[in-house]
């Protein structure tokens, strides 16, 4: 499939590249189309990876991914243009993570959250909440942390659910590794997680760790 990835940071380039390596053909994003880490990105990959703005990135792709970070998110998506977006699955990984005196805290928190505001924002797209629970590198490789531990999809379209579920398969996610937690409202529970990922981060000075949820039978 096409995809474009609307982000360049570690995250972005990290989604990026491992849908080069299952043989996708993916557009990276930014805001300018001579952004040097992009064209750098492209030219190393070469092939079927592309660079350019916004707005090529997400006219280019069947499926397009936001991987820049949650207080910037509208308006990258805002350049990307609607009518790139309109009625192609939207994949939101990021976390509305903003920073008060040093301290890190999260904008929107508890009564919203950036994936309802994309989907508010962009009604026609079909946004499906997932993979910000985990470090970018767990995202595409899941077997860096032991044990079947999960990943978490949001949204408002089952088909759209569905097809993001086989593409967490592609990445290495078994579908019973895949909870859906239902309407997108969901995400407002699975981007409260930040903190505790962070602690946790703080706690095991590294990003190589994951919660399993386990029912009792």
């Amino acid at each position: 499939m096409r995809y474009a990835v609307l982000g360049t940071g570690e995250v972005g380039r990290t989604l990026a590249g491992r849908l080069l390596e299952l043989g996708h053909e993916v557009t990276l994003g930014s805001r300018s189309r001579d952004n040097p880490v992009a064209a750098e990105w492209a030219t190393a990959a070469a092939g079927r990876a592309h660079a350019g703005t916004f707005a090529d990135a997400a006219a280019a792709g069947e499926v397009v991914v936001n991987a820049v970070g949650g207080r910037v998110a509208l308006d990258a998506l805002a350049a990307a243009g609607a009518e790139h977006l309109d009625g192609k699955v939207l994949v939101d990984v990021s976390n509305p993570l903003a920073f008060e005196d040093g301290q890190p805290r999260l904008d929107p928190v508890e009564s919203d959250s950036v994936a309802e505001r994309i989907q508010r924002t962009f009604p026609h797209a079909r946004v499906v909440k997932t993979l910000n629970t985990v470090n970018c590198q767990v995202m595409v490789d899941p077997r860096r942390v032991p044990g079947d531990h999960h990943v978490f999809v949001c949204g408002a379209d089952p088909g759209a659910k569905q097809q993001v579920t086989a593409l967490l398969g592609e990445f290495g996610w078994p579908a019973g590794r895949v909870l859906d937690l239902g309407g997108i409202r969901s995400a407002r529970a699975v981007e409260m997680y930040l903190p505790l990922w962070l602690a946790l981060f703080g706690r095991f000075g590294n990003a190589d760790f994951n919660v399993e949820v386990r029912r009792a039978r």
